[in-house]
């Protein structure tokens, strides 16, 4: 019973921060239709920037708690402003292409920010400082929670509500929604649709960041292909949930970090990748359009 509770708490971690990927792939799809293959590799960016925040030496003066929060705000601005120079560079361009264009650009630009990554920060693994967070555990039972864990789960609940009280309950967050299901009729009620992209390009990079850094945090070290495996398991985690569907991106990202964490318990770590497919596939035959999407009939 306590190795379970321990698989649970430890497979609730690594789900938060799928989520909170799997967030940026889903809106975009939600609003383009398109899969932003580069969005893994800005999480990973966001936490290299928050490292560099945390050893450069520039702000070494501050207490830990405010360098910490000023690495988060750094990280999210910054790639902030990259998903919305890749939206502006590699997709605006070609919103009336064909959509294997927009794929085709995806990859690339995935691939640039995969190499430019290597360039700036090296292609050895970059180990976060030891001392930034307090090694405080306590005991649940015969589990115990790290307090970095508690940091991760807690601020993934409170940042996936938020994100769903924005998109539900307020103005900005119906245009994204009008926009989701039909663009023209979003235009004709006054919404700027490329506003409302913008800003899907500004949320989703911003919470993949928090959740790069949640990466870097947790492993205590980054890497520049990192990017590409974790965006891919967020992205299985969105078409699990249903892609294109804000809770299912939410629950997909839950059930894929505690299906791997009771995988690797029960039977090893180096068939994670094997089983999260095997989940995948067994999920699509039933539903094929994840647990939480719905079929949608495609216009003709």
């Amino acid at each position: 019973m306590d190795f379970v509770l321990q698989q649970f708490i430890n497979g609730v971690t690594v789900g938060g921060i799928y989520a909170l990927i799997a967030l940026g792939y889903t809106m975009v799809y939600g609003v383009l239709k398109m899969i932003n293959f580069a969005h893994g590799d800005l999480c990973i960016m966001g936490a290299f920037i928050g490292l560099t925040t945390l050893t450069s030496g520039v702000f070494g003066g501050l207490p830990t708690p405010v360098l910490l929060a000023l690495a988060f705000l750094i990280a999210m601005i910054v790639v902030g402003v990259a998903g919305t120079l890749l939206d502006q560079l590699a997709y605006k361009p070609l919103r009336k292409a064909h959509r294997l264009s927009a794929v085709v650009s995806a990859l690339g630009a995935s691939m640039l920010i995969e190499n430019g990554l290597m360039l700036i920060w090296g292609p050895n693994v970059r180990v976060f400082p030891s001392n930034i967070l307090p090694t405080t555990t306590w005991q649940i039972g015969g589990a115990y929670l790290s307090f970095v864990q508690l940091v991760i789960i807690a601020g993934a609940f409170i940042l996936m509500t938020a994100l769903y009280y924005f998109v539900h309950h307020t103005r900005l967050g119906t245009a994204i929604r009008a926009t989701a299901i039909d663009q023209d009729a979003a235009r004709l009620m006054g919404i700027n649709v490329n506003r409302v992209i913008a800003l899907v390009f500004i949320i989703g990079p911003v919470l993949g960041a928090i959740g790069g850094l949640f990466i870097g945090l947790y492993y205590r070290q980054t890497y520049f292909t990192m990017g590409w495996s974790y965006g891919l398991s967020a992205f299985i985690a969105a078409i699990i949930g249903g892609i294109g569907n804000i809770p299912g991106a939410m629950l997909g990202g839950l059930l894929l970090g505690l299906f791997n964490a009771f995988g690797a318990g029960y039977i090893s770590s180096s068939w994670q990748d094997a089983i999260t497919f095997l989940l995948l596939i067994a999920i699509l035959l039933v539903r094929p359009s994840g647990l939480l999407g719905e079929r949608v009939a495609e216009k003709v």
